[in-house]
């Protein structure tokens, strides 16, 4: 028989192999570059797109509602500046105190009624996703989008990457779709849409792959995600520097020479740094829990977290502004806070050196925890990365001011200490240190900090174990969902040329619509016991094959929203007359543990990895011979 295997091509013959470069066994698997290439390609194209839309868009709404309608003047860092020469308007304390808590509401109401996986800050969600099918809903990508605009152009205290995250995540996920893929790949497409999103909007492109691999877990890192995380970056990195021009956010950093007798230092500011994180994790936490008994609707939190948030800003501005002089009046907590961070490490003329600086960074990186966690733990759409960055960065600022007043040594750069600071908070906390190593010296344009960073977020990183920026980070590889139900490919190899059908498990459940709720999938799978693979039937006939495993790993209240073609994989099928070894090769290639076996174009039956490997077992246990 020449094709046993419906929709997916037979191996050719070991001659054949040795001579076709696009076969399994050639040096280089051109099918599998060229499949790569193309979804992390088209994953970083829309990234960057709507990255440097979802950027653009922010500062546009940031200058009508903060800085026209309020009198806001929102500090930006140098990479950050896309509208300028326009002064503000005359400062309205009340209105900004209110702004917050409108963005908030909008916010909520929006996530609340259209996507609630899309509240919060986004890094964790993917991180999720991740872990359990890969599965993320289109409309996460303009919910997320638009609600992360509200809550962050009227001041919240959160960041853009986090949003993005999600956002590239959702679009990875996206592409999978539209180019049929097996699990595996929707996974890896998802990690390489985290990376897109986060190049799109940091700049950072090394250092985006590299996270959008290591944030997956705790102590470990995702190596097959790593070349599409890389290609998907550099496209959308290249599409934003192609429409904003080539330059980080951090614009003008200056050279810091390497001094070893400062290393000590660096060390001390770690330990700091590692005690502020945990501080401002379970400060999150807190507000979390605070938040969720609240006798209000889910809708309203935000807008409650944005009111409190708004009067500590407010409150922050005007107390700055009496005591340091009208120029000072932008250092507080609202917005992201990247131009905050970028005045601490070149300096101002009213922020005077010394122990007075150190004073006021101080007080400020701990209002920017407090307002951080009011925003993003009652559910507003704002990202952890951007406060992670600043927090850090303002105590290392603060720090370096210490240190050179305490020793009298002009050495000592607080610039130096601020840039340390951010990678050491935010490698800590995500337990991301190689990345957060690379950012960093990408933020910086240079590798001069590399020695005291890996010194600081090493440490970091050992004192915070058992502190984590995103819970749903499992702890290896091993520990995932994502990889429990990993076929064994190593069987393909040990299959003998036998037939399927003494090993069929007949029928136990009808084909769902590609539309039915995931909800009511898990429900008819409670009457299966031996079939683990669904088929999903569309308007033109059947679509795809639905693992219930990867149901069972979805959360119970993400059920409802999920439909069948959600997380359905590319339909395939082998008829009665296929090989073990034909069976072997629809398995992997769809990454699911039964494929159905058809006749006459109808279903007779279903046969998967543990019905080979029972069949391989029983065919390996020794034939007694008849007693005499």
């Amino acid at each position: 028989m020449d094709c046993a295997v419906n929709n997916l091509p037979l191996p050719p013959t070991r001659a054949l192999r040795a001579l076709n470069p696009f076969a399994g066994d050639a040096p280089v698997d051109l099918r599998i570059v060229g499949r790569t290439l193309l979804q992390a390609t088209l994953v970083g194209l829309i990234a960057g797109l709507l990255g440097a839309a979802f950027f653009s868009g922010l500062e546009v709404a940031q200058h009508l509602l903060l800085e026209r309608l309020a009198g806001f003047g929102v500090l930006r860092a140098q990479g950050e500046a896309v509208i300028r020469g326009e002064a503000p308007a005359a400062l309205r304390p009340w209105l900004l105190a209110l702004l917050p808590a409108l963005g908030g509401l909008a916010s909520g109401v929006l996530t609340t009624w259209l996507a609630p996986e899309a509240s919060g800050g986004g890094g964790d969600a993917a991180v999720e996703a991740y872990h359990h099918g890969g599965l993320v809903r289109a409309r996460v990508v303009p919910v997320k989008g638009l609600a992360a605009i509200l809550a962050l152009s009227t001041g919240g205290s959160g960041g853009r990457e986090g949003p993005t995250m999600q956002i590239g995540a959702g679009i990875g996920a996206a592409v999978a779709r539209l180019l049929p893929a097996s699990r595996a790949e929707r996974r890896i497409m998802l990690v390489a849409g985290i990376a897109a999103g986060i190049a799109a909007v940091f700049r950072t492109p090394l250092g985006a792959a590299l996270l959008a691999t290591e944030m997956l877990y705790r102590d470990d890192f995702e190596a097959e995600a790593l070349i599409p995380s890389i290609f998907a970056s550099v496209v959308a990195y290249s599409v934003v520097i192609t429409l904003f021009g080539e330059t980080t956010v951090f614009g003008g950093v200056p050279r810091f020479p390497f001094r070893p007798a400062q290393l000590p230092l660096y060390a001390l500011l770690a330990l700091a740094i590692a005690l502020a994180g945990a501080a401002f994790v379970r400060l999150l936490r807190g507000v979390q829990r605070v938040a969720r008994r609240l006798p209000v609707p889910v809708w309203a939190r935000p807008a409650l977290g944005g009111l409190s948030m708004g009067l500590l800003g407010t409150a922050l501005l005007l107390w700055m502004r009496a005591r340091h002089g009208t120029d000072a009046a932008g250092f507080g907590v609202f917005g992201g806070g990247y131009g905050v961070l970028q005045t601490a490490m070149s300096g101002a003329t009213w922020l005077a050196p010394g122990w007075t600086a150190v004073g006021v960074l101080v007080l400020v990186a701990a209002a920017k925890a407090v307002a951080s966690a009011l925003t993003i733990g009652s559910g507003a759409a704002a990202g952890d990365f951007a406060p992670s960055l600043v927090i850090g960065g303002l105590l290392g600022a603060a720090f370096g001011h210490a240190a050179r007043a305490a020793l009298g040594d002009p050495g000592i750069d607080p610039a130096a200490f601020a840039l340390v600071g951010m990678g050491t908070f935010y490698g800590g906390l995500a337990h991301a240190p190689l990345s957060a190593l690379v950012l960093v010296a990408e933020l910086a344009g240079s590798y001069d900090l590399l020695v005291p960073m890996m010194l600081a977020i090493g440490i970091a990183y050992v004192g915070l174990r058992r502190t984590t920026l995103y819970p749903a980070q499992p702890p290896v590889r091993s520990a995932s969902p994502a990889h429990r139900e990993a076929a064994d490919g190593e069987l393909l190899g040990a299959l003998a040329a036998r037939g399927v059908p003494e090993l069929l498990v007949p029928p136990e459940l009808a084909p769902v619509d590609e539309r039915a709720p995931l909800s009511s999938v898990a429900l008819a799978a409670r009457s299966a016991v031996r079939q683990r693979v669904v088929v999903v039937r569309g308007a033109a006939g059947w679509r795809g094959l639905l693992e219930l495993s990867a149901v069972a790993e979805v959360p119970p209240a993400d059920r409802g929203w999920l439909r069948a073609r959600d997380a359905a994989v590319p339909f395939v099928a082998v008829d009665a007359e296929a090989s073990w070894a034909d069976v072997a090769a629809a398995l992997e290639a769809r990454g699911v543990s039964q494929i159905p076996v058809t006749r006459e174009g109808a279903v007779i039956g279903w046969i998967g990895d543990l019905e080979l490997r029972h069949a391989l077992v029983e065919s390996a246990r020794p034939v007694e011979s008849p007693r005499s």
